[in-house]
């Protein structure tokens, strides 16, 4: 298996450049949606959150591409964009004053102890569902250095139309000499909302997600996701404790197999012992080889975002030279700091990520 060929840092251009949607997500806390009174606005998406996350802790140059709705909410997203350093790339929607296009509202509330958190969404005539493959100049995006290109699973259900918009996307990211990534992200509720009467979510996101991912270069995804979301065999994920990552080392062979043109694939392992309380890894399989980082006990605050988290640590990893293990555990240290955090995107340190990649801090299990 072939390594990334990452590209030069360039003064001109992207180091990162995601495709995704934004969304608004309201917090309650520790208190059940039905009971609040006060709810917290947090700025989130997916792919933003890896842009923001390699911005603000990781000091690279990044933009989000998305659809973006001219009313109040849009200008409360784009201001948190601008704030998180990164360039917003937008396709522009006006707000009809009642029905919209919107754009989309995430409820997420935090749980507690035994009570598990809640989430649910408000997708609709969202507008980053309106975008197609003609909704940007790419050619104008890539005409500068781009390094990386990033996008993930929640924004390829969102229409018919995204497995064609983002597919076209990253091939013109390739041809640009960026590195592709994609984070699974199997969400079958979405693909149930996409679906036609008679179809079979889970099909629907296997053909999509498939057709995707052979285009990709990193894969970030834990064994579920790709059997779920890829249709890929594999040993049966509930014989296997969630901390062990024998089950997604078994199934790389077959990744490689259908998948020849990915060479690095990753994802975080979590055993939940409450809401707040949760031991942590990480693996990444890179070029024929199994990395595994250390196990760590997190006390989480909010756990929204973690994986995000993760992601932007490794990618910051690949695209600073680092080695597979350096940038696995740039990724499994990011990822465990933002949970104790508010909100879905960073507030910590390069200097703390780099100090708990090392081992100085956390309780690490040997």
């Amino acid at each position: 298996m072939a390594t990334l060929p990452v590209l030069p840092a360039h003064t001109d251009g992207f180091d990162l450049v995601s495709l995704g949607a934004l969304v608004i997500r309201l917090d309650p806390g520790v208190v059940p949606f039905a009971y609040a009174k006060d709810l917290a606005v947090h700025v989130s998406g997916g792919e933003f959150n890896v842009a923001a996350n390699v911005s603000r802790a990781f000091g690279l140059k990044t933009a989000v591409v998305s659809a973006m709705v001219d009313y109040p909410l849009g200008q409360k997203i784009e201001s948190e964009v601008r704030k998180m350093g990164v360039t917003g790339i937008y396709k522009r929607f006006e707000h009809d004053g009642v029905r919209g296009p919107n754009m989309a509202t995430v409820y997420s509330d935090r749980g507690q102890g035994l009570r598990a958190p809640v989430v649910f969404y408000n997708r609709s005539n969202e507008a980053a569902a309106l975008l197609d493959e003609h909704s940007f100049d790419w050619e104008a995006i890539f005409a500068k250095k781009v390094r990386w290109f990033h996008s993930g699973g929640i924004f390829s259900a969102l229409s018919e139309n995204m497995p064609t918009l983002i597919i076209d996307a990253m091939k013109r990211a390739k041809k640009a000499g960026a590195i592709v990534s994609f984070d699974l992200n199997y969400r079958e509720k979405l693909f149930r909302s996409i679906a036609k009467e008679g179809e079979i979510p889970q099909e629907i996101a296997q053909k999509i997600l498939s057709s995707i991912v052979e285009h990709v270069d990193v894969l970030i995804g834990n064994e579920e996701d790709m059997q779920l979301g890829l249709g890929l065999k594999g040993p049966e994920v509930a014989t296997h404790g969630k901390l062990d990552p024998s089950s997604f080392f078994a199934m790389q062979s077959t990744v490689s197999e259908r998948f020849p043109n990915v060479k690095a694939v990753a994802t975080t392992m979590r055993e939940v012992k409450s809401t707040n309380h949760h031991d942590w890894s990480a693996v990444l399989w890179y070029d024929g080889k199994a990395y595994i980082a250390p196990t760590c006990s997190l006390d989480v605050y909010d756990r929204v975002g973690g994986g995000d988290g993760f992601a932007s640590g490794l990618i910051y990893g690949f695209l600073s030279g680092k080695t597979p293990e350096e940038s696995l555990r740039l990724g499994w240290a990011h990822g465990a700091l933002l949970t104790s955090f508010p909100g879905d995107t960073t507030m910590a340190t390069l200097d703390q990520v780099e100090a708990l990649a090392q081992g100085s801090s956390a309780r690490i299990q040997r």
